[in-house]
């Protein structure tokens, strides 16, 4: 079920329904609502699939009672070790043992032995890292002791399943969600309101810019051998625009339908292409994973304490685990290992942490440096992003090659994209718009979280209205899924 399908509309006013109006009497009651339905939503991609969430949720929520219970260090750990193995030996599998079979036996073949792998075909469970990560997070915390095991399985599935943020995050903690789903919650209209504001942005994202740049990034991506390199460099850039505006989409429509509901999912992304390094870009882009993997695996390690040397292996491994967790590819591990080798010379300066504050905060326009810094750090970004889309390292390097040749100072042509369901010209507009509403909406949690507040209430809903009449032009009539399905 598609957050931008028509299901999803009725699926979402039914259970919003139902959750206040019937359910509300006794918090057990709307716990055990809330999991029907987050269970109903995840079966409708395949329900086979939800007995794969329901064993995770048992076995995590098991092993954290027999760790507490535990009367000694060694068999706390065994069954810490337990719910580790088994949880990343499914994801191992489902999502990766295609590609480690594969890549041995070509290490083999070029070895002079050949064998004939024994592939799968596996179907990936939607949202498997994400409610795994969701599972692995209150496990390690518990054997860490940060937080107690919990003991109401109803409100720990909850915690793993809720439908919002199921398939494609954010990846939530149980320190800040597990307390809200064992409160009771009382509707607030000002919060639902503001959840409202936020899914209809996040679907702005999606159908308007996603959707339409993913026309132009597609085209020139599956054709990138016919065009020169001023095109490829457009193409990249349509593609960073349809990541951006897809993932965070999605984040936005998760995070205003959990306010409906009188839940705060964390912050998922805050604006990131305004960044001035990619130190910065990383603190905005992906949150929740970022900060994931520097809390469980990077401070662990020793984060940037110590030597040099560990210091430069520590961030190699959090960037190139983070690339290899997104696809079975690698082109993902490329992915991770160049931005490790952007953000390494900022951290070997300590630099990393210079620009903490909103870019150009209390000022309409940002200074000339700042301008400079951020077009640089989107132009890494946007190379950092080809090995991303492309479907192969061979793909990725000729890409590479197109844009960095003489044609790159070719002028494109309309004729380029002709096959692309909007010219270029109102393609670059709704871009220009998005970004200024972006801008403008900086200092918030979303874009359009203030904006139109203080105005005349017939201005404000012309405003929103303007917003509703683009998505109804220019939304595509097929359902289109969300590119971080596949993760």
């Amino acid at each position: 079920m598609l957050f931008n399908s028509f299901s999803f509309a009725l699926f979402l006013p039914v259970v919003f329904f139902i959750y206040w109006f019937i359910a509300n009497r006794n918090l057990k009651i709307q716990n055990s609502f809330l999991l029907i339905a987050s269970y109903y939503f995840y079966s409708c991609w395949d329900w086979r699939f939800l007995f794969l969430l329901m064993f995770s949720t048992l076995l995590d929520f098991y092993t954290g009672i027999k760790m507490s219970e535990a009367d000694n260090q060694q068999r706390k750990r065994v069954w810490f070790l337990l719910s580790i193995i088994v949880n990343l030996g499914f994801l191992g599998f489902f999502k990766y043992y295609n590609f480690f079979t594969e890549t041995f036996a070509e290490a083999l073949s070029n070895l002079g032995l050949n064998v004939n792998p024994w592939v799968l075909n596996i179907i990936l469970p939607v949202g498997i890292s994400f409610y795994t990560f969701h599972g692995l997070s209150y496990v390690i915390d518990v054997y860490n002791n940060k937080i107690t095991a919990e003991r109401n399985f109803v409100d720990y599935a909850v915690f793993v399943s809720f439908f919002p943020l199921l398939v494609a995050g954010p990846i939530e903690r149980a320190t800040h969600l597990l307390p809200q789903i064992k409160r009771k919650r009382v509707f607030n209209y000002n919060q639902a309101v503001d959840g409202l504001r936020q899914i209809l942005w996040g679907l702005f994202k999606k159908v308007v810019i996603a959707d339409n740049c993913a026309d132009y990034a597609n085209l020139i991506f599956n054709n990138s051998s016919h065009y020169p390199g001023s095109v490829l460099l457009l193409g990249a850039i349509f593609f960073a625009f349809q990541i951006y505006g897809d993932f965070s989409g999605y984040s936005d429509i998760a995070l205003g339908t959990a306010r409906l509901f009188g839940i705060e999912l964390l912050r998922n992304f805050s604006f990131p292409y305004f960044s001035r390094d990619i130190a910065e870009f990383w603190r905005r882009w992906h949150i929740s994973l970022s900060s994931w993997f520097r809390d469980y695996l990077y401070i662990p390690l020793g984060g940037s304490k110590g030597g040099t040397w560990k210091k430069i292996r520590n961030t190699f491994i959090i960037f190139i685990v983070s690339g290899f967790w997104h696809g079975a590819n690698w082109t993902f591990i490329a992915w991770g290992a160049l931005n490790a080798i952007y953000f390494l010379p900022l951290m070997l300066t300590n630099r990393n942490r210079n620009n903490m504050e909103i870019v150009a905060q209390g000022r309409i326009l940002p200074a000339p440096q700042e301008l400079i810094s951020m077009i640089i750090t989107f132009g890494l970004t946007v190379l950092a992003w080809v090995f991303f889309r492309a479907e192969n390292m061979e793909h990725a390097l000729s890409y590479f090659s197109g844009i960095f040749s003489l044609s790159l100072l070719t002028v494109p042509k309309g004729s380029d994209f002709i096959s692309t369901a909007i010219a270029p010209a109102p393609m670059f507009c709704l871009l220009a718009f998005f970004n200024i509403i972006e801008w403008i909406g900086r200092a918030q949690p979303y874009a359009i979280a203030n904006i139109g507040t203080g105005w005349h209430r017939l201005l404000r809903w012309a405003f929103y209205s303007f917003i509703i009449v683009l998505m109804g032009v220019y939304m595509k009539t097929d359902e289109s899924p969300f590119i971080y399905f596949q993760f």
